[in-house]
């Protein structure tokens, strides 16, 4: 059976407009975040999108969103988190390391106390997999940019990504079915 998960960005956060590293640190929504999530939740409402389960990681700024997008329950995981980039949590965005764009950031910042960047990826497949695996039909998952940009990775053109305006609360939908995930399309705001 073919099943959809529409996996989205947090709002915008006052790091994001700092231009500060945020992996597993929190920051709050500013006022365009809060904005952004109501637009995605108008979205669904307007396009008859309704969900039968909805789960978020466990950052504040993922569940701020996800109750500005539904009212209905959810579940925070763990394996839903951003990539943890360790001591430079906090600190300006010019700190990350200059690389190929196609290997994220590697185990670089393992060095510092974050993590390997496959076994975020690894984490967030598995934990999204589980999520499919489960009797839901349509499934709204709210996480993070690098946590999505890696997911995505494996399954379709990471830069064709970037290239169309990935931005805070934009979507990304997939299908699920044999156990693979099917990129379908990006929705942005």
């Amino acid at each position: 059976m073919k099943k959809t998960l529409y996996i989205m960005r947090h709002g915008q956060t006052l790091f994001n407009i700092q231009h500060k590293i945020q992996g597993w640190c929190d920051s709050p929504l500013t006022q365009t975040g809060i904005q952004q999530a109501k637009i995605a939740g108008k979205y669904f409402k307007d396009n008859n999108i309704t969900f039968d389960a909805a789960y978020c990681s466990t950052a504040e700024r993922a569940s701020d969103t996800l109750e500005l997008v539904t009212k209905m329950p959810y579940t925070r995981l763990k394996g839903l988190r951003e990539l943890s980039f360790g001591k430079f949590e906090g600190e300006p965005e010019y700190l990350h390391p200059k690389i190929d764009p196609k290997k994220h950031f590697g185990d670089y910042y393992v060095q510092f106390g974050g993590e390997d960047n496959q076994v975020a990826q690894q984490r967030v497949k598995q934990t999204l997999t589980k999520i499919m695996q489960q009797d839901n039909q349509t499934v709204l998952v709210v996480s993070h940019a690098g946590s999505m940009m890696m997911f995505s990775d494996l399954w379709t053109d990471m830069q064709k990504l970037r290239q169309s305006g990935f931005t805070n609360c934009s979507i990304l939908k997939f299908t699920y079915e044999n156990n693979k995930f099917n990129f379908e399309k990006i929705i942005n705001f």
